[in-house]
């Protein structure tokens, strides 16, 4: 079977308007500015108000990507959701975007893989591009974690973050796109990042530090060594955006250097699936993600679950 390649051709971006600064927390809990910002590197982050539920955050950000791609909602084969946070245990939220954008003939169906859930959902996306069973696919990332966090705890409260990033999937020509990827999960690990129904996020801080260090690292230089590149070669490193000494380590043990690697932690925190999406329009924004391009994706999440993808920026 002759296979295609499949790119992110747009990207789009919606944030709730209100900011929780670390300030405001220190007045909610025992906590400071300078212990925040010391061991996550997060200043602040984006709330939603009353009344603002995730499919909403996913329809902005579902719009602004199919505009930046040229495509029309009516275009679209299939709409994927990765989040942790649905408006409802069923329908999907995709179904409630798909209503509300106008796409028609859209397949939709959400998908849980906690934070490296927009990695997963750009992968199974492609699956359907390359093979040609279909043209274009958009993949939403969109979180409401403050709504599951529990405002009391210090080690998770300082955390957290709302927002939503959307990716237009699409065939692009052979010299872009996807060139490999790595899904990955460890049930045993189940236990040390979790929510039980109508609860808060659960998490041992220490042991997911320890995970993710280890896991970050090891899944992008399995995608390089998978595409042919060194670290050289790498033009930017998109990471999971959960701690900035996390980060740093996964930078350390791929051997890049610190203008190789995005981060954005500081101003909106851990938004789990919707990170990612959020810094590469970012990074696009800002001129540091250009057409040729380099790019590695890497993430973790909760069950433990890891995805990275290495792909080529362009269409």
């Amino acid at each position: 079977m002759n296979l295609y390649r499949a790119g992110i051709t747009g990207i789009g971006v919606a944030l709730p308007e209100k900011r929780l600064t670390n300030h405001d927390l220190e007045k909610m809990v025992d906590t400071s500015d300078e212990w925040i910002v010391t061991r996550t590197g997060i200043r602040e982050r984006r709330i939603v108000t009353d009344g603002e539920r995730t499919s909403d955050l996913a329809t902005r950000a579902a719009e602004r990507a199919l505009l930046d791609a040229g495509v029309a909602a009516e275009q679209l084969d299939m709409i994927i959701v990765a989040s942790v946070t649905p408006d409802l245990t069923f329908p999907p939220t995709a179904c409630l975007v798909q209503e509300r954008i106008g796409a028609s003939k859209a397949a939709c169906f959400d998908l849980e893989a906690t934070c490296s859930g927009f990695v997963y959902g750009v992968s199974v996306a492609a699956q359907f591009i390359m093979t040609g069973a279909y043209q274009k696919v958009l993949v939403i990332g969109a979180e409401t974690l403050s709504t599951i966090t529990d405002y009391t705890d210090r080690n998770t409260c300082v955390l957290f973050g709302d927002g939503a990033g959307a990716a237009v999937i699409e065939r692009v020509p052979e010299e872009f796109g996807i060139l490999s990827f790595e899904l990955g999960a460890d049930g045993s690990g189940a236990e040390l990042l979790k929510r039980e129904h109508t609860a808060a996020i659960e998490m041992n801080g220490r042991e997911v530090f320890k995970f993710a260090t280890r896991t970050m690292g090891e899944a992008a230089k399995r995608v390089m060594n998978k595409a042919g590149w060194e670290s050289q070669d790498v033009n930017l490193l998109v990471p999971h955006q959960a701690n900035v000494r996390i980060i740093e380590e996964a930078r350390r043990r791929t051997g890049l250097k610190e203008e190789q690697v995005y981060v954005n932690i500081h101003k909106y925190g851990n938004t789990s699936s919707a990170t990612i999406p959020i810094a590469l329009r970012e990074a696009l924004d800002e001129g540091r993600l250009k057409t040729g391009d380099r790019v590695v994706l890497v993430a973790f999440g909760g069950g433990m679950t890891w995805a990275a993808m290495a792909l080529v920026w362009g269409k």
